[in-house]
């Protein structure tokens, strides 16, 4: 059942994440890849500075798009320059 939820959260995480930020869509099986990696570097990067966005499906969506959006600029950023 985990994996389940974990897959939910990474594709809502990462169709929010590509919603936000304006780039090249990866397609529901890139932006769950995204979810779930933006995830780890959202809790990462918030852990890094205190910030907690709360606990939950809201929280971990919340962080995992905000990853996303992370990830998601990175990528834009190196793939615009070849």
């Amino acid at each position: 059942m985990g994996l389940i939820v974990t897959i939910i959260i990474g594709a809502v995480a990462g169709w929010l994440g590509s919603t936000i930020y304006k780039g090249s869509s990866l397609g529901i099986i890139g932006n769950i890849i995204v979810g779930i990696v933006g995830s780890f570097l959202g809790y990462w990067l918030l852990g890094k500075f205190g910030i907690n966005l709360g606990s939950g499906w809201i929280g971990s969506i919340l962080t995992g798009a905000l990853g996303a959006i992370v990830i998601l600029f990175l990528l834009n950023l190196i793939l615009k320059k070849r």
